[in-house]
């Protein structure tokens, strides 16, 4: 009777391991910027749902210095399988040797806006020279310390000659700036116009002008030391499909498809 409880136990235990080790391959780790997480977060209880994937998603910056960056948190150690950010950030990645060979696809692209606390008047920026007039009269002006931020801060700003002029602040992350939009600190925020809608406390006053625009591209692609390419895969087939268009138009962006870059 002892022997075959214990040959019961034995199969009980190495049923559940299989099984605990089954379900440890149909879990993924995200890592994304802001720019497309609206839309993601439309989406993605549909994909788990309909796949059976369970799904962790991180947060860092596509681009910039500190901690808070994706490529610092790779860099670190923390394990991720995909990551979502601008192209730009994923150049670097891919340059770092980060990024799994022929994974990147793009998902869509989203002009820059700016956006002022809800409530407040909303000033002109469908001109150069009024949003010009517009940087300089606010005490304060937002930005991620990303791409759009450093696109702003290094070339729109100069090409402006208010580069000494505008009173401005980067911050590690778009929700960072605009919760100082809406808590007052700030009087305007710019930035992809899909971290500008649908936020609490703000309003979006409009797209830059072109002479001063940058339509971001966000990409999503498989981290090299990923053990579950197949389930990244599908994800990311997901996320560029028709099943998210609808999400993607509403976050203030446009789908790309399915096009792979890489």
């Amino acid at each position: 009777m002892l022997k075959r409880a214990l040959a019961v136990l034995a199969a009980t235990l190495a049923l559940s391991f299989a099984t605990s080790e089954g379900n440890a391959m149909e879990k993924l780790t995200v890592m994304m910027s802001g720019g497309f997480s609206l839309a993601y977060r439309q989406v993605l209880p549909e994909f788990e749902r309909d796949t059976g994937i369970t799904v962790a998603t991180l947060s860092g910056a596509s681009q910039g210095t500190g901690p808070k960056t994706i490529k610092s948190q790779l860099e670190s150690g923390t394990e991720v399988d995909v990551v979502i950010l601008s192209k730009e950030g994923l150049g670097e990645l891919i340059a770092m040797g980060r990024i799994a060979t022929g994974s990147a696809v793009e998902l869509a692209s989203v002009p820059l806006g700016a956006a002022v606390r809800q409530g407040s008047p909303k000033p002109d920026v469908s001109s150069v020279d009024a949003l010009k007039r517009a940087l300089l009269s606010a005490r304060l002006v937002a930005l991620p310390a990303s791409t759009s931020g450093i696109f702003l801060k290094d070339e729109i700003f100069p090409k402006l000659a208010i580069a000494d002029k505008v009173t401005s602040k980067l911050f590690a992350r778009g929700i960072e700036s605009t919760t100082a939009l809406a808590a007052g600190e700030a009087d305007l925020a710019i930035g992809p116009v899909s971290e500008l809608v649908n936020q609490p406390g703000i309003e979006l006053v409009g797209a830059l002008p072109d002479d001063v625009q940058l339509v971001q591209v966000f990409k999503a692609a498989i981290v090299g030391t990923t053990h579950r390419s197949e389930q990244a895969k599908r994800l990311i087939e997901f996320l560029a499909s028709d099943q998210t268009t609808t999400a993607i138009k509403s976050s203030g962006m446009q789908p790309l498809g399915n096009r792979r870059t890489q």
